[in-house]
C-alpha cells in the first residue's frame, strides 16, 4: 500500500495559485495579483512574527492567533481601515478553504481561521462629482496635442462608460465600434464582458487616439513612451486636470478625485436622469443590485428634489409667500442690546 505524502506549504501555495484560482474559479489576472499580494503580506508578517525565513514556515504555523495578529498589524502598523482588513481576511479565508480540502489532518486548525469574523465598518456614501463639475474637468485637456487628445479621450471614456480603471486600460482597438451606434466591449470582473454605448464626443476622441497609434492590437491608452498606461498614470492625469479645474471650481481643491470617483459620477448622473437601477447595475457591471443601491443613498440632488416635493405636498408653502422684513421698532430693540 502506497503511503500518502503529507502536503507542504509550498505545494499548497502553488496549487492554489496555479490550479484552483485560474482553472477552478476562473479568476482573472487582476484577481490573481490581488490574492497574491494579500497572501504575500501575510507570509512576510508571519515569518517576521515567528523569527524565521519564509522558507522555514510550516503548515502548523498557519494558526488563527497568527492570522488575528496579522489583521491587527494591518490596522495598527500599516494604517489600513476595517474595509481593507476585511478584504485581506476574505482572501485568507479562500486560501484556508483550499488548505482544508487538501490537508484534512489540520481541519480544526483551519476551521478556527475560517470562523474569524469580519470587522464591522462604517458604510460611507459614495463620493461623486456633479455633471457641471465634470464638464469643467473635461474642458481642460488640449485636444490639439497628442497627449491632450489622449487625456480627453480617457476622461470622456471613464465618465461615459463608468468603467473601472482596469477595464479602461484593457480596452483594445478590437473592442471598439466607433461607427454608427458606437459602443465598446468592456472586460469586467469575473471574466464577464458587457457592451456600453459611447457618446459621439467619446467616439470621436477615441478615433483621434487610434489614428495616432502604431499598427497592432495593443491597449489604446498609452503613455508618452508608447507603453500601456498604468493605474498610477491614470490617477496622475485625472489629478492634473482636477487641479486646473479647481481654479474655476474651488470646491474641487478640497476633494480627493480618483478614477473610481468618475465611475461613481457616471452612476449618479444616470440615477439623476431617471435610469432604472437594474439598468445602471448592468451598465456598470455590478454583481448585485445592492451595490448599485448605494448611489441612491448618496445622491443629494435626488434627496433635495424629494424634499421639495414633500414640502409642496404637505401644504405648508403659502401660495404667494411674502418676504419677511424687520419692522423699525424691532431693529431699534436689537440695536439697543
Amino acid at each position: 500500500m502506497t503511503r500518502r505524502v503529507a502536503p507542504d506549504l509550498a505545494a499548497l501555495l502553488e496549487s492554489f495559485f496555479r490550479e484552483y484560482l485560474p482553472r477552478v474559479r476562473g479568476a482573472s489576472p487582476h484577481t490573481l495579483r490581488a490574492y497574491r499580494d494579500a497572501v504575500r503580506l501575510f507570509l512576510l508578517f508571519l515569518a517576521d512574527h515567528m523569527g524565521r525565513d519564509i522558507d522555514g514556515l510550516h503548515l502548523d504555523d498557519l494558526a488563527a492567533e497568527h492570522v488575528l495578529a496579522f489583521l491587527d498589524h494591518l490596522e495598527t502598523s500599516r494604517g489600513n481601515g476595517p474595509t481593507t482588513r476585511n478584504i485581506r481576511l476574505a482572501t485568507l479565508r479562500s486560501f484556508f478553504r483550499h488548505l482544508l480540502r487538501h490537508d484534512p489532518t489540520r481541519a480544526s486548525q483551519y476551521q478556527r481561521v475560517l470562523a474569524l469574523p469580519s470587522k464591522r465598518s462604517r458604510s460611507r456614501p459614495a463620493t461623486y462629482l456633479e455633471p457641471d463639475e465634470v464638464r469643467v474637468i473635461l474642458s481642460k485637456p488640449d485636444p490639439t496635442t497628442l497627449l491632450g487628445s489622449r487625456d480627453l479621450a480617457l476622461l470622456l471614456f471613464l465618465y461615459n462608460t463608468g468603467a473601472r480603471v482596469s477595464e479602461a486600460l484593457a480596452v483594445r482597438s478590437a473592442d471598439l465600434h466607433l461607427a454608427s451606434q458606437a459602443q465598446v466591449r468592456l472586460h469586467g470582473k469575473g471574466s464577464k464582458d458587457r457592451l456600453c454605448p459611447l457618446w459621439r464626443e467619446t467616439a470621436s476622441a477615441l478615433a483621434r487616439v487610434l489614428r495616432a497609434l502604431p499598427a497592432g492590437d495593443g491597449p489604446i491608452f498609452r503613455n508618452a513612451r508608447g507603453q500601456p498606461l498604468s493605474r498610477d498614470g491614470v490617477a496622475y492625469i485625472l489629478d492634473k486636470y482636477v487641479r486646473l479645474s479647481a481654479r474655476e471650481v474651488p470646491t474641487l481643491s478640497r476633494r480627493r478625485v480618483t478614477p473610481h470617483v468618475m465611475r461613481h459620477s457616471c452612476a449618479a448622473a444616470l440615477l439623476q436622469a431617471g435610469v432604472d437601477l437594474t439598468v445602471i447595475r448592468d451598465y456598470l457591471g455590478h454583481a448585485t443590485i445592492s451595490t448599485t443601491n448605494r448611489y441612491v443613498s448618496a445622491n443629494l440632488a435626488m434627496k433635495r428634489n424629494v424634499l421639495e416635493v414633500f414640502w409642496r405636498r404637505s401644504g405648508l408653502t403659502p401660495s404667494n409667500p411674502a418676504p419677511w422684513r424687520p419692522r423699525k421698532h424691532i431693529l431699534a430693540i436689537l440695536d439697543s442690546l
